[in-house]
């Protein structure tokens, strides 16, 4: 078994960090700058800053606030919202990024992620999946999940694979935010399609369903969001609590 990552993930929009239910009803729960240096202080293994309004909303990426957080952490950092080019990938890289998520612009052109993966490599480049169950299929949504792509969730994942991407951000979008737990028949789906490591994103809401994500689910890395903004659990805790479940952790 992999070492798998603990990795906070901050959800911005209009520069705060918000957080809600199935992608709604958003709630505003802190600054990024201070929370993202929490985290760090914590132990957390990366971190995940992504403007979940700028594909939607045509903003421009939070170049600022992705400068003034790589200031005050010093692990890996992945920025995403809004990328459509590739100077638009540059422009963050050279912000202080490490990696950046695609998730919409890749849908729209996925030669996106090939351009980006032969410029910077793989290793820079993340595929972002919103997938949700629709009549027993997981379908890929895009701009936020406001819209259905027609893609299936294990075959997109396969192609991102093929065009370049070196992980994989998979988010249930009807568990965000739920605490009811992450889909682990959309995670094993996955992971057994691609050879590249699987981020777990949306619904954890407890310890106890941390484990069952990487020990059944197949996941390489744990997203958490709720969970650690809402103070019910810190970094070095989830660590404790996931190597007594036989997990091993960074």
């Amino acid at each position: 078994m992999i070492a798998i990552r603990i990795i906070p993930c901050l959800d911005v929009d209009c520069g705060r960090v918000v957080k809600g239910v199935a992608f709604k009803d958003l709630r505003e729960v802190g600054d990024p700058v201070k929370m993202a240096r929490c985290y760090y202080q914590q132990g957390a293994d990366e971190l995940a800053l992504l403007d979940i309004g700028a594909t939607f909303r045509s903003r421009e990426t939070m170049v600022d606030i992705v400068e003034r957080v790589s200031r005050e952490i010093f692990i890996p950092l992945t920025v995403g919202g809004g990328l459509r080019t590739v100077e638009d990938i540059q422009r963050l890289l050279r912000a202080g990024a490490d990696k950046v998520s695609l998730g919409s612009a890749a849908l729209a052109d996925p030669q996106l992620l090939a351009r980006a993966a032969a410029r910077f490599g793989s290793q820079c480049v993340v595929l972002s999946i919103d997938a949700g169950l629709d009549n027993g299929a997981w379908r890929v949504y895009s701009h936020g999940g406001r819209r259905e792509t027609g893609w299936d969730a294990v075959a997109w994942a396969r192609r991102g694979e093929e065009l370049g991407a070196g992980e994989i951000l998979l988010n249930s979008i009807d568990r965000d935010g739920s605490g009811q737990g992450y889909d682990l028949d959309l995670l094993r789906g996955v992971s057994a399609a691609v050879a590249i490591p699987v981020i777990a994103s949306g619904g954890a809401g407890s310890l106890e369903q941390l484990a069952p994500a990487v020990l059944q689910g197949g996941a390489h890395a744990i997203l958490l969001a709720s969970l650690l903004h809402d103070g019910k659990q810190t970094v070095p805790e989830i660590k404790t609590f996931l190597r007594e479940q036989g997990v091993i952790c960074r």
